[in-house]
This record gives C-alpha cells, structure tokens and sequence, in this order.
C-alpha cells in the first residue's frame, strides 16, 4: 500500500510513525509545506490523564514525551485580582516544536520518508497513492478537494491572540482582567523551566472599542502587556506571527471520501479552552492506523471502521469543546458574579462534570465554596 499523509503535524507525524512500525512494508510519504523547525503557538497541555492513551499503548513514544514535559496538579483562576485555586485540576504541557522534534525522531526512526517544505497544490499530484490523509489542519486541501465530506466551518465571535513569555507559572492560570474598554482574559501555563504560553481573548465590542483593527502589531503587544502588567510581573510578551483571530469550529458530515480520510483538525476543531486538540490528533491517529490494521478486506471497509469506531467518542469530546466555548464567548457576564460563584461557573462549563464528582476531583475547592454559600446568599452559579 502507498499512504501520502499531506500535513507533518502531530497527527500526521504520530499516523505515519503508527503505520510504518505496524506494516514495514506499507510505503508512506509525509509532505509538510513549512519548514522541519517552523511552528506556531508556544507550548500545547493536556489534561492530567490526556496522555493515558500513550501509556498504555505505546509506553516507549510515551517515555520519550513525558519527560520533557511541565506537570502540575491544581489550577488558579485570577478573577479581577482575587485568586481561587481549583484543586486536583490536572494538566502538562510541552513546547509543540519540542513535540514535533519528537514525533519527527520516531517517524523517521521508523523509516518514513518526510518531504518538508513541500506544497501540495492539488489532490492531481498525489495520483498513484492507494491512501490519502488530510492532515493538514484547518484550511485542508484534502478536504477541500472534494465536496464530499460535507464540511461546515463557523467562526467564533470572540478574538484571541497567542503569545508567548518568559514569566514562569507555576500552574495553569486563567486571570480575567477589566478595562475602560471592556473585559480581557489570559490562559497562560508554562510548557518549559524558561517559557509559558500566553493566549489573550476578549470579545468582539471589547476588541472594536480598544482600537485593535487600526494597531500595529508592536501597539497591540503593549496593550497586552499593560493589561496584564501585574500577572506578567514586569516580563514583555513574546510574537510569533501573534495576530488576533476568530476560533474556527470545524466539522464534517463524512470522515472519509474514495481514497481520502481526514483527522485532527481537518476532520474537527475542539477549542483551546479544554486544551485537546493535539490529543484528539494524536487519537484519531490511532484509530485511523487501528482500523487499516484491522484486517478489513478493503480500503473502503477500513475508512469505515476508523470513523465507526472513533465518531461517537469524538462527538462527546468536541460537544463538552463546544460548550466550553460558549461559556467563554459570554465570559465577562460571567464576571458579574461572585469569584468563588465564578470559578463554579467555569468548572462546570462543559457539562462532562457535576458536583459529586467534583467533590472528589477538588475537595478543597468544593468546601471552599459551600462554606461561603452557608454563611451568605448566592445567586445560583450558571453553567452556559
């Protein structure tokens, strides 16, 4: 079988490094546009448990990841300058050009032939290859080739702005600031001991009101920085290519047309507030590589047990995605609420929790929380 996987993302990497290891004889080509080093963002994280996956199915990729990866066990929302901690709240993080080093080392390892700074143009120039995987991302050219995925991308109302920093954080935090123009909030978890992930969101009126649209990009950095002064302690942020952006929700009616198949962010967007989207690449490059491995007499038989098999667990994972979204989109009426009403508010956002089980996640906020709602009246937290 010849497999060109279009896209040298984590995805793309973990499929083809899958495949090869499983089927040596299978012939897979990875064709990547950017460069081997070039990558967008900072760091990405994964929930505590997101990597359970890896460790029990490929415990030496899982070896090699972990250990350069920042873990911590607990969260911080800084809601107007009170803080509240979340206890037992999870995550680590990583550098994603670390990752990619990473994936790219096993990949090769492996055999895989990966093709960087290689454009593909058009579906024509991959004539001969028995399977094509879009892997591409968010503007695929696999899934625009065909109209038969039946894809719908929607974009959100909110702008956010990915930046980097050298202010070290010792947990995830989301601090949520006001201004004369309106409402900021920063996400912001260190993926290395000298670098954190600084992502900036506001809402539309908010971004109209400061002036974004007519700034440079040196003006729009300085505002950022003078929001969020005191959480950056005296640190600048750090750009690359950081502009102000729309999340795109995407989704497909088919995973799979002929010989094309599609994941990761091609196939579906999960919003970064449940910070999943490189683990719902990575997992769709198991099922997909699970399901041509399988043993199903053809191609098309295989394309169909991968989106059987995966769909209805994606479909949980990128609703709760969704409705974390939604809660951020209306954050700053959120912030008229009591913090300790707050941070209820935002733990139970994607409805995958309630509070029994959050009592047992977070003993210590949940005790926090009732002890303040003993001894004066609260309005009752929403979850939308």
């Amino acid at each position: 079988m010849k497999i060109a996987v279009v896209g040298a993302g984590p995805g793309g990497l973990y499929f083809s490094y899958l495949m090869k290891s499983r089927q040596p004889q299978v012939d897979i080509r990875v064709f990547e546009q950017n460069p081997a080093d070039a990558t967008f963002g900072f760091g990405v994280v994964f929930s505590d448990r997101a990597l359970d996956f890896l460790r029990e199915d490929d415990p030496q990729t899982y070896n090699l990841i972990t250990p350069a990866m920042e873990s911590w066990s607990d969260m911080v929302l800084d809601v107007c300058a009170t803080r509240v901690r979340i206890d037992g709240i999870g995550f680590s993080a990583v550098g994603r050009l670390e990752l990619l080093r990473l994936l790219r080392q096993r990949t090769e390892g492996a055999g895989v032939s990966v093709h960087y700074e290689r454009t593909i143009h058009s579906i024509d120039e991959l004539q001969g290859m028995d399977l094509i995987v879009g892997a591409d991302g968010v503007n695929s050219l696999v899934r625009n080739s065909s109209g038969a995925f039946g894809a719908n991308i929607a974009y959100l109302a909110n702008q956010f702005i990915w930046y980097g920093t050298t202010q070290r954080f010792e947990t995830l935090t989301q601090t949520f600031r006001r201004t004369e123009h309106g409402a900021f909030n920063a996400h912001h978890y260190r993926y290395s001991p000298e670098m954190s992930t600084f992502i900036i969101e506001t809402d539309a009126s908010t971004w109209e009101r400061t002036g974004f649209a007519g700034m440079s990009p040196e003006a729009t950095k300085a505002y950022c920085e003078k929001v969020f002064a005191e959480t950056l302690d005296g640190r600048g942020l750090v750009s690359n290519k950081s502009i102000w952006r729309n999340f795109p929700k995407v989704q497909n009616e088919r995973w799979w047309s002929e010989n094309l198949a599609l994941m990761g962010d091609a196939l579906h967007t999960a919003h970064f507030s449940i910070g999943s989207g490189t683990r719902l690449a990575m997992e769709d490059a198991i099922a997909l590589a699970n399901a041509l491995c399988g043993g199903s007499d053809n191609l098309r038989n295989a394309l169909a047990d991968y989106e059987a098999a995966r769909r209805p667990i994606l479909d949980k994972l990128v609703t709760a995605a969704n409705s974390s979204a939604e809660w951020y989109e209306r954050f700053a009426e959120h912030l008229k609420l009591d913090p300790l009403d707050f941070a209820m508010s935002y733990i139970m956002r994607s409805g995958r929790i309630d509070i029994e089980r959050l009592r047992r996640l977070s003993p210590k906020f949940v005790a926090a929380y009732e002890a303040a709602h003993r001894t004066r009246p609260a309005a009752r937290p929403s979850s939308a």
